[in-house]
């Protein structure tokens, strides 16, 4: 093969090989199964694809676009301003939607005795729950309930996973009845 052959056959492996490149590349397209897709956008904090759809005032909406989770730190019940934000967004919503009730349910995985973690995940429920009535949220349309380390998100000796477990729960209740009910 002569010099122009070889170079031919160089520039067509360099064009294949952008031609592969530029299909990773792709904004979108069909999986194998013929089912169209678009590709996951950069950066954390890029929004969430799932959710695209959510009816306003519903549950999901809480869930996805207010937050329904409020964290302590270790061995407190006080209000950061971190959970204060969260809040203040539960309570907007709150007032947008008065037909919702909730369940606020606490958590702790702290030292201590499992008396004195239930007792604290108490504590941490009614701070939630009067923050919200702070923010003109009828206290007849919330229910506080400590669990203590019930219902771990994980059960771990590391503390950024055990602090997951430090938290509020926000569970939204279409009648008071339904809040009062789950236990």
């Amino acid at each position: 093969m002569g010099v122009k052959g070889r170079r031919g056959a160089m520039c067509l492996a360099v064009a294949c090989v952008m031609g592969l490149l530029a299909g990773c590349a792709s904004t979108g397209g069909y999986n194998a199964r013929g089912v169209a897709y678009s590709p996951a956008p950069d950066g954390t904090g890029a929004p969430v694809q799932g959710g695209v759809n959510v009816a306003p005032g519903s549950e999901e909406d809480f869930m996805v676009n207010v937050g329904r989770r409020t964290f302590f730190a270790q061995g407190s019940a006080d209000l950061d301003d971190t959970a204060r934000v969260t809040l203040d967004k539960q309570a907007q919503w709150l007032a947008q939607y008065p037909n919702w009730k909730i369940k606020l349910q606490g958590f702790a995985d702290d030292p201590g005795t499992p008396a004195a973690q239930k007792s604290l995940s108490q504590r941490r429920a009614e701070a939630v729950r009067d923050y919200l009535a702070s923010r003109g949220v009828a206290p007849d349309r919330m229910l506080a309930k400590g669990y203590g380390r019930d219902r771990l998100v994980a059960d771990c000796t590391d503390i950024s996973c055990k602090s997951q477990n430090r938290r509020v729960i926000t569970n939204p209740q279409e009648s008071a009845d339904s809040a009062a009910a789950v236990q």
